[in-house]
């Protein structure tokens, strides 16, 4: 099963916990800031994501959203 990775980067603080549950290592932080002025979470299209949702379950701001492709 194949996964998406969409990160709203408004609400992103940049605080990592999606980048250590990642076992698939797409995520990282962006250089750019955000409107926070934090540099905020940036998933890499890839197609190595499996849609296990940790990034998603860890987030406490809520800011990432895991969809499964069939």
């Amino acid at each position: 099963m194949k996964g998406k990775i969409i990160i709203d980067r408004d609400i992103c603080k940049g605080c990592g916990y999606c980048i250590k549950a990642c076992q698939a290592k797409l995520i990282s932080l962006d250089k750019g800031f955000n409107a926070l002025g934090h540099h905020p979470a940036a998933a890499f299209m890839s197609n190595n994501c499996n849609g296990c949702g940790l990034c998603a379950i860890v987030c406490p701001d809520i800011a990432i959203e895991v969809f499964r492709e069939g």
